[in-house]
């Protein structure tokens, strides 16, 4: 008698953006480029490590006085004051006020896991949660896996082609009482002075719960201390809330998934109480973090040398996408390329709006073998000497053939 599988009934999930890579590992074509790896990539297409990084890498592994022991459930303690202090500032008032504190996790994925199951329990008046970015966030799937309702926005107008901050006011305005609302990017929201603090005082009027996301800090305007800004703003309110930070991206430490769970309080009585259930909560989902990466940081973090050589290669990283995406613009212009391609160098950080629509978008994956998202955001790092010429000689064709006619798309082969 044949045995009945527990699994049988288990269909295949739908398909994510990550089918997008697939798809291009299985394209022959020798020419093919592939544009939205979430890692930042050197001139010559190799995932960016800092070099202070694989220097101080290097001297751990050598070093014999190391334990590896398992870390506590809360994590590395330096690590933790030293990312604070990253965010902040080392004289930051709520450090000094002692009602910040951080829980170190499995990347900014397991912040926000943690972060979300924390909400669940002790804010149970919110069940609805509202994400903001300039992007797709996949926050949204974890929120909606622990049962809350969810409902995203995107700062993103793809027919100004530009960040219209009118909509995170717009959001807020209407959002209910008591909700929680998940930021992220938050220096891709760029309101006024008067803008930060309407939003302000309605996130305090209507007593909404902030979770900020900082997954690259540095690697937007290369300076650490304007990406978080605004960040440190909300804390000289007096606000409370949850901040995802992510220290992967802006190290170039991938594989490792170091993260901080960053909770600011409005007094250290009450932040020793959420640490307390965090650490429970974390216990059950990893017991321990990992340890590798979070010393790589710290010992950079915490040394001025190695500090100062970390912050000139996030200033370097940075001044070579923003002559990435002038040189995206200016030849595109060079090309006759119809419609303003200013955009481009308007947005911060790695990734940016090409501003295509979905017909250039498919002629470029079918035709030119130039893989982008739907959207058309790439990871202008991807983009070097080598490619720069096919990739906006095959914009300029995409732009071109869907202005006078339909494109005509041969139809995909079926497997």
């Amino acid at each position: 008698m044949p045995t009945l599988s527990v699994f049988m009934d288990v269909p295949l999930a739908h398909k994510l953006e990550g089918s997008l890579l697939k798809t291009y590992k299985q394209d022959d074509c020798p020419h093919k480029m592939f544009l939205a790896y979430r890692v930042c990539m050197t001139n010559e297409g190799h995932p960016w490590v800092s070099l202070v990084v694989q220097k101080t890498r290097l001297q751990i592994s050598q070093d014999p006085s190391l334990d590896y022991e398992y870390l506590p459930t809360m994590g590395l303690k330096s690590f933790i004051q030293a990312s604070l202090e990253l965010l902040f500032g080392k004289h930051s008032q709520a450090i000094v006020e002692n009602r910040v504190a951080g829980v170190h996790t499995v990347g900014d994925s397991g912040a926000f896991q943690l972060g979300v199951q924390f909400l669940r329990a002790w804010h149970k008046d919110a069940r609805i949660v509202y994400i903001i970015s300039s992007q797709k966030e996949l926050h949204g799937l974890v929120f909606q896996d622990m049962g809350f309702t969810v409902c995203e926005y995107s700062i993103w107008d793809p027919k100004k082609l530009c960040v219209d901050p009118d909509i995170l006011l717009n959001v807020v305005e209407q959002i209910p009482h008591g909700c929680v609302l998940v930021i992220g990017n938050i220096i891709d929201c760029k309101l006024t002075p008067s803008g930060w603090a309407k939003l302000v005082s309605m996130i305090k009027s209507k007593q909404i719960f902030p979770f900020f996301d900082i997954p690259c800090q540095g690697l937007y305007t290369g300076d650490l201390e304007e990406d978080t800004r605004i960040l440190q703003y909300f804390v000289s309110q007096g606000f409370e809330f949850f901040c995802s930070q992510s220290l992967s991206k802006n190290f170039g430490i991938y594989d490792e998934g170091v993260g901080i769970l960053v909770v600011v309080a409005v007094n250290n009585q009450q932040l020793l109480g959420v640490l307390s259930q965090l650490k429970g909560l974390a216990e059950a989902l990893w017991l321990n973090p990992p340890n590798t990466g979070a010393r790589i940081i710290t010992s950079i973090l915490c040394n001025p040398a190695l500090l100062a050589e970390w912050k000139q290669s996030l200033k370097e990283v940075v001044e070579n996408i923003m002559l990435t995406k002038e040189k995206v613009k200016e030849k595109l212009r060079l090309l006759g390329t119809p419609g303003s391609w200013g955009h481009i160098t308007e947005q911060s950080g790695t990734h940016g709006y090409l501003g295509l629509n979905s017909q250039q978008v498919e002629y470029l994956v079918r035709k030119k073998h130039i893989y982008i998202p739907k959207n058309s955001q790439i990871n202008f790092s991807c983009i070097n000497a080598n490619n720069i010429n096919y990739i906006t000689e095959g914009i300029n064709e995409a732009v071109l053939l869907s202005e006078g006619s339909e494109i005509c798309l041969p139809k995909e082969k079926k497997p």
